[in-house]
């Protein structure tokens, strides 16, 4: 079989690139569909949403490289003219729904694969291809967009499939032309070659006005509305304090599935009472109250303040109080952290520097989040690990 296409037969190429993206597309949609309706309710079951998305990924990025050399191949090549010639509307329907095609088969993983960039720590791309792509930041709200695009290119692209596979179809059994045939593995000339070649541009602006409505319902439907988090951060009253905290960061990072993801909250407030000493022994006090709800952590968010996890809205705020004290290479607060209803002995160090009124604090130390009751049902390491790091860093000026 010759593997360039003519004018009454597609080559071997085109035939070897249309049969295995078919197949992967037939595997791609219901692998999707599964692991997005896996329950994630246990360990055994978080690995096994993790697996099938891991594949989902995979095979997505591996369609995408080979649509677009399937795409490269078909700009090269004769396109087989129609066997009905005559039927100018439904060449113009097959035109159009061979670019919905070629575009969906482009866009769909190009926005899942951008969805996946600009998340953070969940079902890794296997193989050499990496989990990030140039000009895509790690970003929430770029993640959401990309996730919806791909869920309405997706339903573009099974209506397209729909379509080319009722109109292979409907030649096969009702016309009984050799269209399909001209596909099929091993055929070599199937038909009579008449009529004139294929329309391009008037299929290609069809086809981008169908992206166009398809967007436009998504937006119509709310699919664009970034949804509000179930927990509204209380609102913290002003701390009464000898220093006032000027501006400060209190994050926390954990490891997801190999990957590391940093979050913060944006809602605290501090009481410090502080007098500088040169010998060990306590030298003030802190009390911390943190707005639990207002915590960002990339693209698991909301699954970090679910009922599973934080309990953000069953106990929206967080108390850390202690003693400042001094001690042989520094400070450490030693103290209790009240969270999720649970009071545990926390001791965080950290290093001041004092200079004209101003206090300059770093600070880290690692919880364990099972010391919280966080994550009960995450009892694999590898999928988020026991140990939570934080990290304070804080500016506080003299308030007399």
């Amino acid at each position: 079989m010759p593997a360039t296409n003519a004018a009454d037969r597609y080559g071997a190429v085109a035939k070897t690139f249309h049969w295995l993206i078919a197949l992967g597309i037939l595997a791609m949609l219901p692998l999707g569909f599964v692991a997005d309706l896996w329950p994630s309710d246990t360990s055994g079951a978080v690995a096994v949403k993790t697996t099938l998305f891991s594949i989902h990924k995979t095979l997505g990025t591996t369609l995408f490289a080979l649509a677009l050399l399937r795409i490269l191949w078909a700009l090269t090549q004769p396109k087989p003219v129609p066997l009905h010639p005559e039927r100018r509307a439904e060449t113009l329907a097959a035109d159009t729904v061979h670019w919905l095609l070629y575009g969906s088969l482009v866009l769909v993983p190009l926005t899942g694969w951008v969805g996946h960039a600009a998340s953070e720590g969940f079902a890794p791309i296997w193989g050499p291809v990496g989990q990030s792509l140039p000009f895509v930041p790690k970003s929430p709200a770029l993640a959401e967009t990309a996730w919806t695009l791909h869920f309405i290119f997706i339903w573009v692209l099974i209506a397209a499939l729909g379509l080319h596979v009722a109109g292979a179809l409907k030649h096969h059994l009702v016309d009984g032309d050799a269209t399909l045939r001209r596909m099929l593995p091993g055929a070599t000339r199937a038909g009579t070659a008449t009529g004139h070649g294929h329309r391009t541009a008037t299929p290609v602006v069809l086809a981008v006005a169908f992206w166009a409505v398809a967007l436009g319902a998504g937006a119509g439907a709310g699919l664009f509305r970034q949804e509000a988090g179930a927990a509204e951060p209380p609102t913290l009253a002003a701390a009464d304090s000898d220093w006032q905290v000027t501006e400060g960061t209190l994050a926390i990072s954990v490891v997801q599935m190999g990957s590391e993801i940093e979050g913060r909250f944006a809602d605290w407030t501090a009481s410090i009472a502080f007098e500088e000493r040169g010998a060990p022994g306590t030298a003030g006090e802190v009390e911390v109250q943190i707005a639990v709800p207002s915590l960002t952590l990339g693209s698991v968010s909301e699954q970090a303040k679910g009922a599973d996890f934080l309990a953000a809205s069953e106990f929206p705020t967080a108390t850390y109080a202690g003693d400042i004290v001094r001690v042989a290479d520094g400070y450490e607060v030693q103290g209790t952290l009240t969270l999720k209803g649970e009071e545990v002995p926390v001791t965080l160090p950290f290093q001041l520097t004092l200079e004209d009124g101003t206090a300059r604090v770093e600070g880290t130390t690692t919880l364990d989040r099972r010391n919280y009751g966080i994550g009960r049902n995450m009892e694999d390491e590898s999928q988020v690990g026991f140990e939570v790091r934080v990290r304070v860093e804080l500016t506080a000026t003299r308030t007399e």
